[in-house]
């Protein structure tokens, strides 16, 4: 081939999921509510709802379950790149 080795080869692959990984955390984290309730959410209990009860089947929930998973793969592909093979 173009004198690129197997580790070469991974660690450009790995490379390009990294920074593909980075970009979709980013757009994921924009993509979240905010979490400032202000003086309203303080006097009108927002937990009670029924929005507060589902919020894990909710799309807000499912972002913030994807939020974790890609952070989880981020760290782990940090450290696999910078092992040296």
């Amino acid at each position: 081939m173009f004198g690129m080795s197997v580790a070469d080869t991974i660690r450009i692959i790995l490379m390009g999921i990294f920074i593909l990984i980075s970009i979709v955390i980013t757009v994921v984290v924009l993509m979240q509510e905010s979490k400032q309730k202000g003086l309203s959410g303080a006097i009108s209990g927002a937990a009670d709802t029924y929005w507060g009860k589902n919020k894990g089947r909710s799309m807000e929930g499912k972002l913030v379950t994807i939020t974790k998973v890609l952070v989880v793969l981020f760290f782990v592909i940090a450290v696999v790149l910078n092992i040296n093979f």
